[in-house]
């Protein structure tokens, strides 16, 4: 078992995020089963517990990494080490060049409560090789700053990935809602504002193309004449052979 070198604080802090709604799911964490077996009991029940206060789900699983994060459909591994062994650090190190190779998003957190794990934290990094951001390694003075930390990187990273998907989801929406516009405006008489109209009171241009003159009027402002127009424009030959989309 690790030793303890904090003391627990309650109640347990909660991220400060807007995405993070009450009664839905953050998240999930794996854990690994053979880290959790190494833990102190009571740091246990801390995880456990700041895990349910942020809207995280627990597993225990046996996987590689000591916990993984999936959040906002994004997967951040992590490895913590919550007791730093200043006579035989190279395992760590082997396991860190082993998993980076794995795992695309990856993140060491090293609990370096006193000045001589530190020091020999620092030696061992140049000693081994690392490279600098690749895994990025977090020293945390104690246990409990370490798994917040660990939660709160894998929460924002999952935040940016969520927002960088709307991103493009709205992207997708404006292109299409351009496209819309100018397959209805190609229509002899109709302008943006019939066109939106048409969109907001109807829907696609498939079920506008089955909308009945009645209909159209019914839902919207457009005028008798441009309301016949539409009709015919996917139902004669005529109107729809003839307009051409610029």
């Amino acid at each position: 078992m690790s030793n303890l070198n904090s003391s627990y604080r309650y109640p347990t802090p909660q991220i400060s995020s807007n995405s993070v709604n009450a009664g839905s799911s953050a998240g999930v964490c794996m854990m690994n089963t053979k880290w959790r077996d190494e833990q102190h009991p009571s740091f246990i029940n801390f995880i456990a517990s700041f895990l349910s206060a942020n809207s995280f789900r627990l597993n225990f699983v046996p996987i590689a990494p000591d916990c993984i994060f999936n959040c906002g459909g994004l997967s951040v591994a992590f490895i913590f080490v919550t007791n730093w062994d200043c006579q035989n650090c190279e395992p760590i190190f082997s396991r860190v060049k082993k998993l980076k190779g794995q795992f695309a998003n990856l993140y060491v957190v090293v609990s370096l409560p006193i000045k001589e794990q530190n020091d020999s934290f620092v030696h061992s990094y140049f000693k081994y090789g690392m490279e600098l951001g690749k895994p990025t390694f977090v020293p945390v003075q104690d246990l409990e700053m370490g798994f917040e930390k660990i939660v709160k990187i894998a929460h924002s990273r999952g935040t940016c990935k969520r927002q960088d998907a709307l991103s493009k989801l709205k992207a997708e929406s404006v292109q299409g809602m351009g496209n819309f516009l100018r397959v209805v405006t190609s229509i002899p008489g109709i302008d943006n504002h019939d066109a939106n109209a048409l969109n907001q009171a109807i829907g696609s241009i498939e079920a506008i193309a089955k909308a009945s003159k009645g209909y159209i009027l019914e839902n919207t402002d457009l005028s008798a004449d441009n309301a016949e127009t539409v009709t015919k424009f996917f139902r004669d030959p005529k109107f729809y052979l003839g307009p051409k989309i610029n």
